[in-house]
């Protein structure tokens, strides 16, 4: 596991935003990016405590963990809690690769009434509560930058992006945010 406390995320101290957006950068959480065929979903499934989401757009949560579906044989498991989850996946026994993105990725949380239109300015699709409901994701663009984007609330979304990039979403969700407010 990536321990968390030997690097300072890009974001650290950021808050941003407008009277309709709220952007706070997400805690340091553990990350895998893991990969299974269909016959491993079970037991890796009880090894992780949730069950793995199997159709589009679909997310399952237990406690701190979530799992989003990202592809028929793919997912991004987070958890808040600094948990191992390499070791965890690979208490199932079966086969899957299980590889740790925590230092990889940056969680920016971004919510208020105007969320959706924030958004909008650099996402392509439709945000809209009935379109991309609460516990939908999707790895999709933002700007010129690929984010995976999971609804945790109705007025509350989760941007996860690859660090190096982290700075560019951020700036561009705050000028969003700001064209969201008029």
């Amino acid at each position: 596991m990536a321990d968390q406390s030997t690097r300072t995320s890009p974001l650290t101290g950021r808050h941003g935003g407008s009277a309709g957006v709220r952007l706070t950068p997400a805690a340091p959480a553990s990350r895998i990016s893991l990969r299974a065929p269909e016959a491993s979903m079970a037991a890796l499934s009880t090894a992780l405590g949730l069950t793995l989401p199997t159709a589009p757009k679909t997310s399952a949560q237990s406690g701190s963990r979530v799992a989003l579906w990202l592809g028929p044989d793919e997912w991004l498991v987070i958890d808040q809690d600094a948990v191992d989850l390499v070791a965890v996946a690979a208490g199932s026994g079966v086969l899957h690769s299980a590889a740790d993105v925590s230092h990889r990725n940056i969680g920016i949380i971004v919510s208020g009434p105007d969320v959706e239109a924030c958004l909008s300015a650099g996402c392509p699709q439709d945000l809209s509560l009935s379109a991309f409901p609460v516990g939908a994701c999707s790895r999709t663009l933002f700007g010129k930058v690929e984010i995976v984007l999971s609804r945790v609330e109705a007025d509350t979304f989760r941007v996860e992006c690859w660090r190096s990039f982290s700075e560019y979403v951020f700036g561009l969700l705050a000028e969003a945010s700001e064209d969201a407010a008029h």
